[in-house]
């Protein structure tokens, strides 16, 4: 179970956050060990996806709200994957429904550079992330109007995806450039699912949590797939988040025959 991780194994893991990405003889905790080996990716980024759901694959009520799918394992859960990440990556939809801190509050570890994807510029300086607390870096289209800062966030200006939102390879490298090479997308599911599309995962957690909405907005949105074969399978490992349930999926940059 993740959540009783001892505390010398998370602090071995976050004594090697910031050393050299070695992988370890005997890794002291398997599920977030992966994420510290050295990058295999050309552009030298280990990247992590994370999505909390109903057992229906709903992150989401219709109206937006979200909180907390989740039990505490899931909270610290992703509070550890901030502390052990140089970014943490969220889109404008998640900043507007939760208005997130994302820092590591609930457990050791320091806290990630806040990255908001806002391909329009369609949030305002009163989010908590432009206001206060770590670095926050907001990246939008080369053609979006606006100023070099939101509040105390720097904006990062990247080319657009043709298919929508921002070039995720653009958004890596710009990340990679200020030595922002472990990167955890934390949500929502738009821009999880761009990732996945674009083929630029290492891991995806996803967590399912025992509730049934039988409604609501969906945990991944990738094109239709005309049949079963189409769907994009893969390897996985299960961890208990007592109540919920944690899968750790190795993608390793997999993208969708779907999104080709």
């Amino acid at each position: 179970m993740q959540g009783s991780l001892a505390t010398a194994d998370w602090e071995a893991l976050l004594a090697r956050r910031d050393g050299p990405a070695v992988a370890p003889a005997e890794p002291p905790a398997g599920l977030f060990d992966t994420l510290l080996k050295p990058p295999s990716a050309p552009d030298g980024c280990t990247v992590v996806g994370r999505l909390a759901q109903t057992l229906d694959g709903r992150i989401a009520t219709l109206s937006g709200s979200s909180q907390w799918i989740g039990g505490r394992g899931d909270i610290l859960h992703t509070h550890r994957l901030r502390a052990l990440c140089h970014a943490v990556v969220v889109g404008a939809g998640t900043v507007r429904s939760d208005d997130p801190r994302l820092t590591t509050r609930h457990c050791t570890g320091p806290d990630p550079v806040r990255v908001v994807l806002d391909t329009d510029r369609r949030l305002g300086p009163g989010y908590g992330v432009f206001r206060s607390g770590p670095p926050t870096l907001l990246c939008c289209a080369t053609d979006a109007e606006g100023p070099d800062r939101l509040g105390q966030a720097e904006v990062i200006r990247l080319p657009r995806n043709p298919l929508g939102g921002l070039s995720v390879p653009a958004i890596l490298a710009a990340l990679a450039t200020r030595g922002l090479t472990r990167i955890f997308v934390e949500g929502g599911g738009v821009t999880v699912s761009r990732f996945l599309a674009a083929g630029c995962l290492d891991r995806l957690h996803v967590t399912v949590a025992p509730v049934l909405l039988g409604s609501g907005i969906p945990a991944f949105t990738l094109p239709a797939a005309a049949h079963i074969a189409d769907g994009l399978r893969f390897e996985w490992t299960v961890h208990m988040l007592d109540p919920d349930v944690l899968f750790d999926i190795a993608l390793n940059r997999t993208r969708p025959d779907i999104c080709r």
